[in-house]
């Protein structure tokens, strides 16, 4: 690949990073007046209509039927869950520090990827996940006689997407991509239509912790004031996720993918304008030491040719 070309792509993942941070603010912004599965459910919905459509348009041919039926359901459902972590770490926890804990997933993957799919894991890849979890410590800054355990729902997302791209590396082999977006959006939908059948009326919402309220509060109970913000929600995430699918698939993967880093920068500077929010000294060299464990284990999968992690975002 031509590197003057590539820069289409660090461009393409530049945007679509900088959209990720402007839909978490946005979430961030309107999460005490909407609840959490209602935003899942139009952020999935409208990403949907918007995918098909554009499907459509171009007649790309998609099959509907999938060679992992199990797997694909377990995909998407730890993919459901990662992200249900993430966004409920967005109600108390600074955008730079939930981006930069959310970021330990080359860390997982890279441990994944030695467990389940028998990648050859060398000393110098396990320093760098080492390190790079010691960032995560120095982010967190533990204190074990008072410790906030909420603080850690961004490493579970990481985990759970982690395992969830694993599979997914499995399930390519057979399933395209747009067999395996199908039924992302698919069962999507359908769990969150099952949740709204269980925590849609609000009939759970007895707290007063406004995170706790953001995933049982009722569902389109501020819809007046908050359907513009969603809507937003839902074109950033499908402008961002094409972007991102069109750095990967045309671009090189080894240059591209260590932009998604930008995502932390974006985090603070957004954070910092819209909330106030300064980070501190141990966030700061926290978040360096895993952008530098990160790349440099992108670095080790390009010259090994191990292409589990680049194949797939680090944000979907």
């Amino acid at each position: 690949m031509n590197e003057n070309k590539n820069i289409f792509g660090i461009i393409y993942i530049l945007i679509a990073m900088a959209l990720f941070s402007v839909h978490d603010a946005i979430l961030k912004y309107i999460f005490e007046k909407t609840s959490l599965y209602e935003i899942f459910f139009a952020r999935t919905f409208i990403a949907a209509l918007l995918s098909g459509g554009f499907l459509l348009i171009t007649k790309q041919r998609i099959s509907l039927i999938t060679h992992y039926p199990f797997l694909s359901i377990i995909r998407v459902v730890l993919h459901f869950l990662a992200f249900s972590f993430y966004f409920v770490s967005l109600t108390y926890l600074t955008l730079a520090v939930a981006t930069a804990l959310y970021f330990s997933t080359p860390f997982f993957m890279s441990i994944f990827a030695s467990i389940f799919l028998k990648e050859h894991i060398g000393y110098k890849r396990w320093l760098s996940i080492f390190l790079g979890f010691v960032g995560v410590y120095i982010i967190l800054n533990p204190n074990f006689n008072d410790f906030d355990y909420k603080t850690l729902l961004p490493l579970l997302c990481a985990l759970f997407y982690s395992l969830s791209m694993t599979i997914t590396k499995i399930t390519s082999d057979k399933d395209d991509t747009y067999t395996q977006l199908f039924y992302f959006y698919l069962i999507t939908i359908l769990l969150c239509s099952f949740l709204f059948l269980i925590l849609g009326s609000g009939q759970f919402d007895n707290f007063i912790d406004p995170t706790v309220k953001f995933i049982f509060r009722e569902w389109f109970s501020h819809i007046n004031h908050t359907w513009k913000f969603i809507l937003m929600i839902g074109v950033l995430a499908t402008i961002a996720f094409t972007c991102v699918f069109k750095a990967y698939s045309s671009y090189s993967t080894s240059v591209t993918s260590i932009f998604e880093y930008s995502l932390i920068v974006w985090s603070i500077v957004i954070g910092f304008f819209l909330f106030n929010d300064i980070p501190t000294l141990r966030t700061i060299t926290g978040c360096i030491i895993i952008i530098l464990a990160g790349i440099f284990i992108f670095f080790r999968e390009e010259i090994r040719e191990q292409k589990t992690n680049l194949e797939t975002p680090l944000r979907r």
